[in-house]
């Protein structure tokens, strides 16, 4: 929304009447229209977004501290590893959004020029510095220091392929939009890094375990788009299995047996579709089970 913003504002600038008013409005248009502002936006974003799940268990009205210090392990990670590898990354990130807007890129090895409401002066730094040591280091070394008294953890998730898992979620448009997606692809980074230090998710076996560990431990509320995803692929597994399912109803509910309950239902169904068990079962044994369970 960026450039909305900027005509917005430039339309309210070249409206005003009152010349203070019109001041202001341009001040904050050339603020905007920085690589400063550029290079902190994706600072904060890329923050943001490896700190949110900690956040939203944080704030959450049912806090779980065990979630609490396994995601406070995982944004710790996350943070010290984007501090030594994401400079080039935010770098380019910033600069190709400058591209984008016709925002003045700097040259890294210029001084940097320090703006405020004094005049512009030229610092002993350079570009590089500036962006670099005092702002991106320091920032990220804030970060850790306030995470850095939990525990380590040891890796126990095996790899995945992101991009196959994004492709995935393409497939469902109805439930995953261009917004959804890029979402998934941030909550990815969070959930892989989170599940590696996490003992309880380790030597899962298939899709179904996966899914039912997210809610045994309440994951399922910090990953939805992780939790829908899971539980679309696991549909789509199962779908010759439902379609049984559905086959064997016609059998149960019937004209004459229409307004049976969904639990009388249910059990009866059970008998149809675990046909192969029943038959193992002699009918003496079900109707002792049956006598047994209360006075006929």
């Amino acid at each position: 929304m960026f450039a909305l913003i900027i005509d917005v504002l430039d339309v309210i600038a070249s409206h005003e009447n009152h010349s203070s008013d019109i001041v202001s409005m341009q001040s904050a248009l050339d603020a905007l229209q920085t690589f400063e502002f550029a290079f902190l936006l994706h600072l904060m974003k890329l923050v943001l977004d490896i700190t949110n799940a900690l956040s939203q268990n944080l704030q959450g009205s049912g806090q779980d501290i065990i979630n609490a210090i396994s995601l406070i392990t995982t944004a710790k990670k996350q943070l010290q590893m984007t501090r030594d590898q994401g400079w080039d990354i935010l770098l380019n990130i910033a600069s190709s959004f400058c591209v984008k807007h016709d925002i003045e890129i700097p040259n890294m090895d210029d001084f940097y020029i320090v703006r405020g409401n004094s005049k512009s002066r030229v610092s002993k730094i350079t570009n590089e510095h500036h962006h670099r040591i005092d702002v991106f280091y320091t920032i990220f070394d804030m970060q850790i220091q306030e995470l850095n008294s939990h525990l380590n953890s040891s890796d126990s998730f095996p790899n995945f392929d992101k991009k196959k898992i994004l492709r995935m979620a393409k497939l469902y448009p109805n439930n995953f939009d261009d917004l959804a997606i890029e979402a998934l692809a941030c909550e990815l980074d969070t959930f892989m890094a989170n599940v590696h230090d996490d003992v309880r998710l380790s030597n899962m076996m298939g899709l179904g375990e996966l899914s039912r560990k997210l809610v045994q431990t309440k994951k399922h509320l910090h990953f939805p788009n992780i939790h829908l995803l899971l539980k679309l692929a696991l549909i789509s597994s199962k779908t010759a299995t439902v379609e049984s399912v559905f086959s064997v109803m016609k059998f149960i509910k019937t004209k004459l047996r229409n307004k049976i309950s969904d639990e009388f239902s249910n059990d009866t169904i059970v008998t149809y579709f675990e046909i192969d068990l029943f038959k193992s079962l002699s009918n003496n044994d079900i109707m002792l089970h049956l006598q047994n369970m209360r006075p006929c």
